[in-house]
């Protein structure tokens, strides 16, 4: 059976902890500070968990409690929220303190933050490949779908390697939110999501989301994160809260367009130049990657076995020539040039602007809730321009 997120759980996930207020639609609530009763408990004694009175925004906010509860339930287990993505990569580090970490490519920016992480050590962090030796003391950090290609890798697999010798599984799961993957079926001791892209969805937050199996981890989390100054802001908390009251409607028709528009692209990109594809020129594009793509690899994986909810609507093509990558972003009409993903609108990339150790040849794209047969309009207009010559550059 196809995974599937109930609505009731985004809907009416927080009934625990938003009280019997009258509004249906949640409050904006950016108070940092609030009134005190002389009669409450001392700091150390709430349960910054499930508050009935708030005392300061950077212990607990009532809209944030609601987006933690919420996320709880569709990420199945105890949400930490950060001010960012790359927040919650940091608090990562800070609690598991490794003293390797094994990652492989990915986003950039995780590699950038094990490096400001490593500042703060006497002995730097070493950095090692995926498939290198394990000892004891190493985290292991698999993005899966890897950015920006979307391809998938073998989370059960790294799970076992490292817990043969006592390390942890960090699960970065952006590309792949529930119901598409749930990294914990596979071994995954902490899950990452940079809640800035599907989980918020509009382009207009930042967000990130740690999530642990036990209160107690939650409870560390959460301690860290009061005195590292890394919790969301409470006008983004409530903008995430409104967010995900429609994450369900979104990724579902995010993926499945995706996945239909990369069949379309494969046919496109077998198409030789001098020849067209419905009406569309080959030899523009050479090759599409996207996990529903791959093939079983040596050790018996295919990315079925562990997407099983649907495929990434992220993935990335190569085009025949870096000016026909730098082009095409800005010969869309509905595909808009910008980074970033998960959003509601689709996002094209010339990749090597954001990170210059990427293929000059390769775009990534986003897909959002527009129709299918806008988008593949929209690309077969744009592969048309670049093919014909018509702008400058090319």
């Amino acid at each position: 059976m196809t995974p599937k997120i109930r609505a009731v759980d985004l809907l009416h996930g927080d009934s625990s902890v938003h009280g019997e207020r009258i509004e249906v639609a949640p409050s904006i609530s950016v108070s940092t500070t609030f009134r005190a009763d002389p009669n409450e408990l001392p700091l150390d004694a709430i349960d910054v968990q499930n508050p009935t009175r708030h005392v300061y925004s950077r212990y607990t906010q009532e809209v944030s409690t609601r987006v933690e509860h919420i996320l709880g339930k569709i990420l199945d287990g105890y949400v930490a929220t950060y001010a960012s993505g790359l927040a919650a990569c940091f608090a990562a580090l800070v609690y598991y303190k490794p003293k390797r970490v094994a990652i492989r490519g990915g986003y950039f920016g995780c590699h950038h933050t094990i490096e400001v992480y490593s500042k703060c050590k006497e002995i730097a962090v070493e950095i090692i490949d995926l498939d290198d030796e394990f000892k004891p003391g190493d985290l292991c950090w698999v993005e899966t779908p890897v950015n920006p290609t979307g391809e998938s890798r073998d989370i059960q697999y790294y799970a076992d390697k490292i817990h043969q010798v006592g390390g942890k599984l960090v699960v970065d799961s952006t590309f792949a939110p529930p119901p598409l993957q749930y990294p914990y079926k596979f071994g995954a001791d902490c899950i990452l999501h940079a809640a800035t892209k599907y989980i918020g969805g509009h382009s207009d937050l930042l967000a990130g989301v740690l999530v642990v199996k036990t209160k107690s981890e939650w409870l560390e989390l959460q301690n860290n994160r009061t005195y590292m100054g890394t919790m969301m802001g409470s006008l983004e908390s409530w903008l995430l809260l409104r967010s995900i009251r429609t994450f369900h409607l979104r990724i579902v028709h995010q993926s499945a367009t995706a996945t239909a528009l990369v069949e379309w692209l494969v046919s496109l990109a077998s198409t030789p130049k001098g020849s067209s594809f419905e009406g569309v020129p080959g030899g523009v594009l050479t090759k599409v990657f996207h996990s529903s793509l791959q093939e079983v690899d040596s050790r018996g994986f295919h990315p079925s076995q562990q997407m099983q909810g649907g495929w990434s609507a992220t993935f990335a093509i190569l085009l025949s020539t870096p000016e026909y990558a730098k082009a095409l972003p800005h010969l869309t009409n509905y595909l808009v040039p910008a980074t970033s993903l998960g959003s509601v609108e689709s996002l094209i990339e010339y990749r090597a602007r954001a990170d210059p150790n990427e293929d000059p040849t390769l775009v990534r794209i986003s897909i959002g809730v527009e129709d299918l047969e806008d988008l593949k309009a929209d690309l077969g207009q744009a592969f048309r321009q670049c093919a014909e010559g018509t702008v400058d550059g090319i």
